[in-house]
């Protein structure tokens, strides 16, 4: 895919799921690669894989998106040895609890707000002034289609993916006055260890929400992101629907596929 080989890309939570993907992904396609995550164990085994099958440049880093202060350090770290990045992809994220809001975790909501919200915040910031010094740039955030429709018992998750895409809007406006690009890719129903997160641990139920149709896998929306990523610099992709084809909306779903 033409635009990608030699560009440096951060991707955040790219330690399974989609960012995983991502990261294989461009690691075909010759991106010098920047992976964070929580769980650097994780980064390492995928680090070891990526430069051994496919001579990529790859950096690894245990970061919280949640912690301004790593982010921050981490940033500057990369920032400091003249490797500002071509592209941020802010992947990380996810989904905690199943309820109606009356009856929700506000413990859970805390995370999603703060990992959703603020993380793609944080990382951001830290990023786009160097982006904006230098003169060049791409941010593409990871939404969802809940960030389109909210759905029952998903009240706060969607609230964030709300969130996500007014703040990709925001951030595309504050930055009109420079060539850095902003763009949007909005997944629907992608078998990753997401269902698994929001119902901590619990498979059999997450293996539940994915029965009777053929849902997306993580390659298929890490094929939309290098897709946006590859376009050239006077265009820009500023949202990208993708949903498997038995999913019409957030929750309308043919399940007797």
């Amino acid at each position: 895919m033409k635009g990608i080989r030699g560009k440096r890309v951060v991707v955040t939570g790219a330690s399974a799921g989609i960012g995983e993907a991502c990261a294989r992904r461009l690691a075909v396609e010759g991106a010098h690669l920047v992976l964070w995550a929580r769980r650097l164990e994780a980064l390492d085994r995928l680090a070891d894989t990526l430069e051994s099958e496919h001579g990529t440049n790859v950096h690894v880093a245990a970061v919280d998106v949640r912690d301004r202060d790593a982010v921050n350090d981490a940033a500057r770290s990369i920032i400091d040895a003249g490797n500002v990045p071509d592209v941020l992809v802010n992947n990380a994220g996810l989904a905690r609890g199943f309820t109606r809001l009356h009856e929700g975790d506000p413990v859970d909501w805390d995370e999603m707000i703060d990992t959703n919200i603020k993380g793609l915040l944080n990382v951001s910031r830290a990023f786009l002034p160097a982006m904006v010094e230098r003169g060049s740039g791409h941010i593409i955030n990871i939404g969802s289609t809940a960030g389109h429709l909210a759905y029952p018992k998903g009240n706060v998750y969607a609230s964030t993916k709300f969130a996500v895409k007014a703040l990709t809007e925001g951030m595309s406006l504050d930055l009109v006055d420079t060539p850095v690009r902003v763009s949007s890719v909005d997944p629907g129903f992608v078998e990753t260890e997401f269902s698994v997160v929001r119902f901590r641990g619990d498979e059999k139920r997450a293996k539940q929400v994915y029965t009777g149709f053929r849902p997306l896998s993580g390659d298929d929306v890490a094929e939309a992101i290098c897709w946006v990523m590859a376009q050239p610099e006077h265009v820009t992709v500023a949202d990208l629907v993708i949903t498997p084809t038995a999913q019409r909306n957030v929750y309308v779903v043919n399940r007797n596929g």
